[in-house]
């Protein structure tokens, strides 16, 4: 029978308005997030400022995601034994700090190590923001509070991509380092002022220090070798043909996940101070909600990474131009968690949202397959739209469904835990679609190959027309016939990359469908002012 917050004791709200510390802890956070995709598109130019081959600049992404995923999972303890307060403002400035190392980095190891440390810093935004809010809101109105939360989530990602490409396209790759420092300070200070620990958490934190200080040295190092294995696959996996791989290391790294992961596992359950205590998983809500969020996220990091692709590989479009197709989403996002906040508020049953989410994304990414290389911006917009008003739509719903029946005192690892696997879900549709469209790519060049055979009529057709072109357009009979299959290629390329794509966002319809009959596990999940929550 699992335990409700009903049973828990209501931790004492601040006499300040909770909006205003809302807005105070969501700033940081979505600077946070900001960071996750804001330097992908600047990898080529940190490359060239840096002297450095553009695939060790790869490096600069997967050492902070790597970073950040290892804190997020000891968040929970590191708040209990700082002071969730005080955890949250150290988070603040060493990442702020770290983001002006990052700007005045003079070669490619030193923007690495910055990167990490940056990482380090911002796995403990999330959560602790996460956290301020549910105890800043009574029950009724944390569904609004964690639509703000949704907000920074969810358009952080997105407003990355165009914020990055407008920054290097018209000023220096620095600046999308150096733009964290006035956002930090400024929250820094309001954060200071307006954040306070509940009474809960000044006791946590109180027989926490009396008790004798301990820390899982073996667990946190079980966990740091399979977050880093981990991410180095994701990061490498496809450059280094996964297991195909001549050398031994994916094999390697593999092996080394695998057993770093089952030894992690085996050593929380068993040792009496976890770093993370994995009897939150027996929740359902939370179980079925982490997988959601973690297959969400994958949809949302990996369409976000593929279009503005696609649109700069085949349709000519520059980076601040790509950028600016996926920036109309994030209003769809926000009007879709207003909504939510509004309608969590009047005790609707968080599944039901979650669900139409899930749908609305499938029915986005079935509509982006559809597409083909004669159509427009506008054809990329509305469907992009779709996608984060589903993603907005069940963001604020799977929150509130994940932590509903947590009991308070395992509430700091349920968030540490959806936090972890929010992150890595991004990180796995980065990679995932990137092979996709790889394999795909070269499937389908293979396909079409098949009919461009010397006897096709068609295929005689075209070069002779292309050759008459090309030596009217030149004059150089010689190379025309050249020119001619040169374009061939060239269309064949063009074709073969687009169905990737859209084979891309095929799967990721296929998968928001198979999630749905997930959501039918989920237990009723509705947050209503001094009514007890059912038991499971």
């Amino acid at each position: 029978m699992a335990t409700s917050l009903s049973a828990d004791t209501e931790p004492t709200r601040p006499a300040i308005n909770p909006w205003i510390i809302a807005v105070a802890v969501v700033v940081p956070t979505f600077m946070e997030l900001l960071d996750t995709t804001i330097a992908n598109v600047a990898l080529r130019y940190i490359a060239g400022g840096l002297a450095a081959a553009e695939t060790d600049s790869e490096w600069v992404i997967t050492s902070y995601l790597a970073a950040n995923a290892l804190v997020l999972t000891v968040s929970g303890w590191l708040s209990a034994h700082l002071g969730r307060r005080n955890y949250f403002l150290i988070s603040i400035a060493v990442f702020t700090f770290a983001s002006a190392l990052c700007g005045m980095a003079t070669s490619l190891t030193q923007i690495i190590f910055f990167r990490a440390l940056q990482g380090l810093a911002g796995g403990g935004l999330q959560p602790s923001s996460q956290g301020v809010l549910l105890d800043s809101f009574p029950r009724e109105k944390q569904g609004a509070a964690m639509a703000l939360f949704g907000i920074a989530a969810l358009t952080g990602p997105v407003i990355g991509p165009t914020l990055g490409g407008w920054l290097v396209v018209n000023y220096d790759w620095r600046w999308i380092f150096y733009i964290n420092i006035p956002i930090g300070v400024i929250a820094f200070v309001a954060a200071y002022f307006l954040v306070k620990d509940p009474d809960y958490l000044v006791e946590q934190r109180k027989k926490a220090n009396r008790q004798k200080f301990r820390l899982d040295y073996i667990g946190l190092g079980l966990l740091a070798m399979a977050v880093s294995c981990w991410e180095i696959l994701l990061s490498k996996g496809q450059e280094w043909d996964w297991l195909g791989d001549p050398f031994g290391r994916v094999q390697t790294l593999v092996v080394l996940l695998l057993i770093g992961f089952l030894a992690f596992v085996i050593r929380e359950l068993r040792t009496k101070d976890p770093l993370i205590d994995l009897r939150v998983v027996r929740e359902r809500n939370l179980a079925a909600s982490c997988v959601l969020l973690f297959c969400a996220f994958a949809v949302l990091y990996g369409a976000s990474i593929a279009l503005p692709a696609m649109l700069q590989q085949l349709y000519s479009y520059d980076a601040l131009q790509a950028g600016l197709v996926l920036s109309p989403g994030g209003i769809s996002s926000i009007t879709m968690l207003i909504v939510m906040g509004y309608l969590m508020g009047k005790g609707i049953d968080a599944r039901w949202p979650i669900a139409l989410g899930l749908l609305l994304i499938a029915v986005s990414n079935f509509w982006m397959s559809m597409l083909n290389l004669q159509v427009s911006a506008w054809n990329f917009i509305a469907p992009r739209c779709v996608l984060t008003a589903g993603l907005g739509l069940l963001f604020s719903p799977i929150n509130v469904a994940a932590l509903l029946y947590t009991p308070q005192e395992l509430r700091g690892s349920a968030i540490a835990l959806i936090s972890l696997l929010r992150n890595e879900g991004g990180s796995v549709g980065t990679s995932m679609f990137q092979t996709i469209v790889q394999r795909r790519e070269q499937f389908h060049s293979s396909r079409l190959n098949d009919n461009l055979d010397a006897l096709n009529p068609h295929v005689e057709s075209y070069l002779a027309t292309g050759q008459e072109l090309f030596h009217r357009l030149s004059g150089d009979s010689s190379n025309a016939h050249d020119m001619a299959l040169q374009s061939l290629a060239d269309l064949r390329f063009q074709q073969a990359a687009s169905l990737a794509y859209f084979d891309v966002y095929w799967i990721a319809a296929v998968l928001a469908l198979l999630l749905i009959p997930l959501v039918l596990l989920m237990k009723k999940s509705v947050a209503e002012k001094d009514n007890p929550l059912p038991e499971a």
